[in-house]
């Protein structure tokens, strides 16, 4: 990073952002649903129980592999109005195995744009989820080395934010969240007073949609990563 940079701050999300994550999850649940075959409800209807277990299961547990797989263990128990057996439960982990694997896809041009901003500017690395699963997949990606600060918490709102912000002395119009999450990466980090990037992703979590502001003159909407490169 040149001296002439060391103003401006760039604060990348992780998952589905950098590397793909939310599109295997979302293979393991249709797997699971499909497996189910439940004989009142269709597919819809399943995925519409699933969702609100995850809901509640991300407030008390917070998020990744270890939490869907609970969900899934849940979803089961509601829909079949009682617990899985071994055999079932086996099923279920076997299921969301591929989950547990230390097995990352990066996102096109990741590697290449952030080996070029990394020698213009100062880049974090801020991600939520199970902290040594969230590790597995940073040292898997071998991303870690242009990052100059890692922070991986539980939750990302506006108190965390505002507490990076603080612990790194950042000056918040020349700081940059960004991310494919407008509930987790974009309003809370405005909300805390930074600029925002919007890289949107197709398989987004539905957790993690909301709605942006379009008349936000500080958010930046990308169409693609390696877009980040004409404009910082």
């Amino acid at each position: 990073m040149t001296s002439s940079a060391s103003a401006r701050t760039l604060i990348f999300d992780a998952d589905d952002t950098l590397w793909e994550n939310n599109v295997l999850f979302e293979r393991v649940i249709d797997d699971f649903l499909r497996w189910m075959a439940h004989p009142t409800r269709d597919l819809t209807e399943m995925r519409a129980v699933l969702d609100e277990i995850e809901a509640a299961n991300a407030v008390t547990h917070g998020y990744g592999a270890k939490v869907l797989l609970r969900s899934l263990h849940d979803c089961f128990e509601r829909l079949s109005e009682r617990p899985a057996d071994p055999a079932e439960r086996t099923a279920i982990n076997e299921l969301a195995g591929a989950l547990s694997r230390n097995e990352v896809e990066l996102i096109r041009d990741v590697s290449t744009t952030l080996e070029i901003l990394a020698d213009r500017y100062q880049l974090m690395l801020l991600t939520k989820g199970d902290k040594e699963e969230q590790q597995r997949k940073l040292d898997a990606s071998k991303l870690g080395r242009h990052f100059e600060h890692i922070h991986i918490v539980p939750e990302k709102n506006v108190d965390t934010y505002l507490a990076l912000i603080d612990r790194h002395g950042l000056r918040t119009e020349l700081t940059w969240m960004i991310g494919n999450s407008p509930r987790s990466d974009i309003r809370p980090a405005r909300a805390a007073g930074l600029n925002a990037v919007f890289i949107p992703h197709e398989h987004t979590w539905v957790l993690e949609q909301d709605d942006i502001d379009a008349t936000d003159d500080r958010v930046l909407v990308l169409t693609g990563f390696a877009e980040l490169l004409e404009h910082f």
